[in-house]
């Protein structure tokens, strides 16, 4: 349920996931679109972690999230 707020509040998501995850380029954000999914691959791609760990980091990083700017 947290991803839902992340998804629909993507433009104010995007600055606070830039700040958890640096590597990732707004070329990157524009991609991902909000799409979960595309975000653990990104974090995986980028920080050559497995796919398990970059899923455990989106799930403990959107539990957090509250939709604030």
């Amino acid at each position: 349920m947290a991803w839902d707020r992340v998804e629909g509040n993507w433009k104010q998501a995007k600055g606070k996931i830039k700040e958890q995850w640096g590597k990732l380029t707004d070329d990157d954000l524009d991609v991902i679109d909000g799409k979960r999914e595309q975000l653990e691959g990104k974090i995986q791609e980028r920080y050559g972690i497995e796919k398990a760990k970059a899923k455990e980091e989106v799930d403990s990083w959107s539990s957090k999230y509250d939709g604030r700017h």
